[in-house]
């Protein structure tokens, strides 16, 4: 099959499923900056979503996108490393055209990923979880359950932990260099790869994921100096 057994193929479908990771921190993002301007309607959208058929369906498909993405870049980077041989371990000098996110894509996406594991384990492991959990009939801690709608408890926990947030803002560093690269590089694989439009797409990736990435930052740090502020 086209899409597994070429290298443009898996390229294709690297693109494709990288955009589910675009999905994710686009939404979350925003989600997250409302936090900042009112605690009432972030509470409110944390309800709203909860565990819901939508946002089940809305998890389950970017979660499935994203491991497909994950595979697939496992995948590209051993058969690279494979079609190199031992050439890889000559000592050359970097091309000075190569982006360096480019050649660190793979730890910058191992960082991506364990921050996401982290994302998970404090906020969706602690909110639609246990909701799912209550739904099925499975056993579900009535105080955690009682505490699922309510995001901002979450955040303040999170975020008014020193170790947190300095492993999120190392996390949001990564992601903004792996989003820059991988945001154009994507568009460059499905065909938008015109000089002219090259150039655009990479200027939209550093727009992009620099909004991105301070409305996650905005949130720990203030939420951070806030903590500080109550410890006063």
């Amino acid at each position: 099959m086209w899409l597994t057994n070429s290298s443009v193929g898996r390229k294709v479908v690297m693109s494709i499923t990288g955009l589910f990771l675009v999905l994710f921190v686009t939404f979350h993002a925003l989600m997250n900056a409302v936090a900042i301007l009112s605690f009432g309607a972030y509470d409110k959208i944390c309800e709203f979503l909860g565990a819901n058929w939508y946002a089940v369906l809305g998890t389950a498909v970017i979660a499935g996108g994203m491991v497909v993405h994950i595979i697939y870049a496992f995948w590209l980077t051993m058969q690279n490393r494979k079609a190199r041989g031992s050439e890889r371990y000559a000592v050359t000098e970097k091309p000075k055209t190569v982006e360096w996110a480019s050649q660190n894509m793979l730890v910058l996406g191992i960082i991506v990923i364990v921050g996401l594991g982290l994302h998970l384990v404090n906020f969706w492991a602690k909110m639609q979880l246990p909701e799912l959990m209550h739904n099925m009939g499975m056993h579900a801690d009535t105080l955690t359950l009682a505490y699922a709608a309510n995001g901002v408890y979450h955040i303040q926990n999170t975020f008014g932990n020193p170790v947190f947030v300095v492993l999120y803002l190392v996390w949001l560093g990564a992601l903004w260099f792996h989003l820059t690269h991988g945001f154009w590089s994507s568009m460059q694989s499905l065909g938008w790869n015109n000089k002219v439009w090259i150039n655009r797409w990479k200027c939209i990736s550093n727009i992009y994921s620099t909004i991105v990435v301070v409305c996650f930052a905005l949130v720990v740090v203030v939420f951070f100096a806030k903590s500080l502020c109550g410890a006063c």
